[in-house]
């Protein structure tokens, strides 16, 4: 799945904490290169004070959007009307949606019926409509690796880990069987981007895991196969449902 793509980076300043930048930004860079930097918010309210201090670190391009009216989400509608004019520049390949707020649902929909590829990114509490609209979800809890103490050390933050439920069986199960070959055996790497477009914010870090293969080899219901791939140091991984 990772592609060198030029993608555009909308950001949902009012929905989203800063504490996440670094992690964040590290992980955009693994599906494309982020050409455009945006971060949407009336930036005269002090609740956007802590953004202002990792703008210019990152390269993000703040963009100012008053609310003119109360109850209503004018950054919303500010980044929505960016993001169209960013498609129909055509100079991007991808958008990158940071945001929490089922709000873009639309708009993600939108894009990828242009033929663009919408990874997103939320935290938990992201309502599905929206995730099932990207072609992924990233939450942004599992990116957090530490905070700061006061004595100014680095501190391990864990992330709060999803379990491992028979409904998570059940589509890895099944998404093996679509994927294998006549003996059974699938290629891993197809098994992980048929599960992501069946469910969008699937993620091995979710459960603990770095990676889908020491995922797979956690679970007694599989069988896993390492491969030759010619005179090439790295070798494939097949798996099989037992």
């Amino acid at each position: 799945m990772i592609k060198d793509i030029k993608l555009a980076v909308l950001i949902d300043g009012d929905n989203i904490p800063s504490k996440y930048i670094k992690e964040m930004m590290e992980e955009i860079t693994k599906y494309g290169t982020p050409t455009i930097k945006r971060i949407y918010g009336d930036w005269t309210k002090p609740h956007l004070n802590k953004w202002k201090n990792v703008l210019l670190e990152n390269a993000i391009n703040p963009i100012q959007q008053y609310g003119y009216t109360t109850g209503k989400n004018a950054t919303d509608s500010a980044m929505i009307i960016d993001a169209m004019d960013i498609l129909y520049s055509k100079n991007i390949d991808g958008f990158c949606l940071v945001s929490s707020d089922s709000d873009f649902t639309k708009l993600a929909t939108r894009l990828r019926e242009s033929g663009m590829q919408v990874i997103g990114i939320g935290e938990k509490k992201t309502p599905d409509p929206f995730i099932v609209a990207c072609d992924k979800f990233i939450y942004l809890e599992i990116l957090e690796t530490f905070t700061e103490q006061q004595d100014g050390k680095p501190e391990v933050k864990k992330p709060s880990l999803d379990k491992i439920t028979p409904k998570t069986i059940r589509l890895l199960k099944q998404s093996v069987s679509d994927a294998a070959d006549d003996d059974g055996w699938a290629f891993l790497g197809d098994v992980g981007s048929l599960i992501i477009k069946k469910q969008p914010n699937f993620d091995a870090r979710n459960f603990g895991f770095d990676k889908l293969t020491p995922l797979f080899k956690s679970l007694t219901q599989f069988e896993i196969e390492q491969r030759d791939q010619g005179n090439k140091r790295f070798k494939l991984i097949y798996v099989k449902n037992k």
